[in-house]
């Protein structure tokens, strides 16, 4: 065993220059050779600091970066130190140090040697302060992924001082995501694998701020190969990111409006419009006078209204004449046909959903009171809401508030309703299928539209209307309608209303081969007209069922569309050849199911 005494004359006699530093940061010896080449006594130096026996520069980093690290490592490696002798000199060292503990683990001290520096090493330390100093955040780490040094710039954007980095981990700085990513040794196998490039990765800020960065590395090997340094360059892009964070939810919202808008455009096609209600209110029999007083004197109050009628009597009708002389007219008049909407499905309709409310609620949806707003709710059929349904309807119309099916959002409509059903509401109240608060809610002023079979001469009027516009949307020459004709129409009962009598019409234009209307084939007990030629007898098989006047009408289209080589508009088109829209057609193709022949 080595005594104590020869253990200080090997160190104070070692060829190598060397120094023992107190757990205080003062000299607790200097050997000769350091004692030599700097010019001082033992005692100029024991009890003093290594600051005062080096250039400033080296002393900021000896307080800044050289005892953290010691403290954090235990050990310093090649670190370059330039020392300032008795006379002045500049001595430039690399310094190699350590920290001596007993076996208690307390610390004794710390043991640094000194070599001075070659011209390479001199080139190395003003590489390091050129490193320091450049505008770039760079950080380099070794085998183990402890922070050796950094740049002024890193450490300015984390906010970090040298002495609160140097020697720690770099996951410590990085989010908890990529931290997560990285244990369990990932990022000891990152960088055994040495260089990467653009790798996304997070860092967390002094003051907690996340920040979006983009790493490239450039990987040093020692002398078997392994990567004992790692230079890491970053490049924030956390404004870029939440640029095109921002972009994606501008985009995404876009894309969510632009859905709805086309869902209003669903809606509003729903309306009671020209098609679908047989174009305006015609006729001026008695009847229709006294249910048009009713319109004119409710149609400018806020009142809801109640239509009654028998089924095709034009109720949708009579509806768009409230919405359109009312001061709402300049808002939507959205329909809901009761009766087709299922009963899970009866809020989402009504009031709208959130996303994933339920199975299938892949996105927000707008309901049909909200789409209403400003404007007029047309209930369609309201006799066949189911009850268990009709309380929350009732609320709506109560207090004028409802919420999305799955958001606990309450919003607030102005909307003006108007009901129509062709039921006894008032028997389905006797028989518990009918609320009767709803129902004086709904019928604030009952309309009663009056069947076809009290309007009179209305029907003859009807008829002309009807042929006109069958003639023109089938591509027709104009046909006109006899004295005879309009006797049989006013002679038969009715009992599909204005509906029905469309349909006779239609389906008679459809069957009349020349310029003489065959109201015979499509109204029952009509005999045989003629437009001065001799007519065919009228046998049964003359007449053809409803089925068999839409095939022939489906054919007829089908026809239309292979002479246009399936071309539905425009010049040469089948909608052309046909004489009507082209957005017709496409709702005749929707309904009859034509679909175009494979190749």
């Amino acid at each position: 065993m080595i005594a104590h005494q020869d253990y200080e004359w090997l160190f104070r006699k070692a060829p190598v220059m060397s120094t023992s530093i107190a757990e205080d940061g003062t000299y607790l010896d200097v050997n000769d050779a350091m004692l030599e080449r700097l010019g001082y006594s033992l005692e100029d130096m024991v009890g003093r600091r290594p600051e005062d026996f080096v250039t400033p520069e080296t002393a900021e980093r000896i307080e800044g970066e050289m005892r953290p690290a010691m403290r954090r490592r235990g050990r310093l490696e090649n670190t370059p130190v330039s020392f300032v002798t008795a006379t002045d000199e500049i001595v430039d060292c690399v310094t190699n140090a350590f920290i001596e503990f007993d076996r208690e683990g307390e610390f004794v001290r710390t043991i640094a040697t000194y070599t001075e520096a070659s011209d390479q090493a001199r080139a190395n330390y003003k590489y390091r302060a050129l490193y320091r100093s450049t505008p770039a955040m760079l950080h380099t780490v070794d085998g183990d992924g402890r922070i050796v040094t950094v740049t002024d710039h890193w450490l300015s954007k984390l906010g970090f001082t040298r002495d609160e980095v140097l020697g720690r981990p770099v996951t410590d700085f990085m989010s908890v995501a990529d931290q997560r990513k990285y244990r369990d040794g990932r990022l000891k196998e990152l960088i055994a694998e040495g260089e990467f490039n653009n790798l996304e990765r997070q860092m967390v800020t002094k003051q907690g701020t996340t920040i979006d960065l983009v790493m490239s590395a450039i990987p040093h090997y020692d002398e078997d190969g392994a990567v004992d340094r790692l230079l890491v360059a970053s490049k924030d892009v956390t404004s870029r990111n939440r640029a095109e964070r921002e972009l994606r939810r501008t985009l995404a919202e876009n894309a969510r409006l632009r859905e709805e808008l086309q869902l209003e455009r669903d809606y509003l096609r729903e309306e009671v419009n020209v098609a679908m209600n047989f174009g305006r209110i015609v006729g001026t029999s008695q009847a229709l006078r006294r249910m048009l007083k009713r319109v004119e004197a409710v149609a400018e109050t806020p009142a809801s209204v109640l239509l009654q009628g028998e089924s095709g009597v034009g109720k949708e009708l009579v509806a768009r004449a409230i919405h359109n002389r009312s001061p709402r007219a300049d808002g939507p008049l959205v329909k809901v046909n009761c009766a087709s909407i299922p009963k899970e499905l009866f809020e989402s309709e009504f009031f709208g959903h959130v996303k994933g409310a339920f199975t299938g609620a892949h996105r927000d949806r707008i309901g049909r009171f909200q789409l209403a707003d400003g404007g007029t709710l047309f209930l369609d059929e309201v006799g066949e809401i189911p009850m268990e349904l009709q309380g929350k309807l009732l609320r709506v119309l109560q207090e004028s508030e409802f919420e999305r099916v799955g958001d606990d959002v309450t919003r607030s409509v102005d909307v003006r309703v108007i009901a129509a059903t062709n039921r006894n509401l008032e028997k389905l109240i006797v028989e518990g299928e009918f609320r009767e608060d709803l129902f004086y809610r709904l019928s604030v002023f009952p309309v009663e539209v009056p069947p076809l079979r009290e309007r009179g001469d209305d029907i003859v009027q009807l008829a002309q209307h009807f042929l006109e516009q069958t003639c023109n949307d089938f591509g027709r020459e104009p046909l006109t309608l006899t004295r005879s004709h309009a006797a049989s129409l006013k002679a038969y009962d009715w009992p599909g209303n204005v509906r029905e009598l469309k349909n006779v019409i239609e389906r008679a234009v459809i069957l009349s081969p020349g310029k003489v209307l065959r109201l015979d084939l499509s109204l029952p007990g009509v005999s045989p007209q003629s437009d001065g030629a001799a007519a065919p007898e009228s046998q049964d098989d003359d007449i053809l069922t409803d089925n068999e006047m839409r095939e022939l009408q489906k054919a007829n289209i089908v026809k239309a569309l292979k002479r246009a080589n399936w071309k539905v508009s425009g010049t040469g088109g089948a909608a052309e050849l046909l004489g009507v829209r082209p957005t017709t057609l496409a709702d005749r193709i929707r309904t009859f199911r034509i679909k175009r022949p494979a190749k």
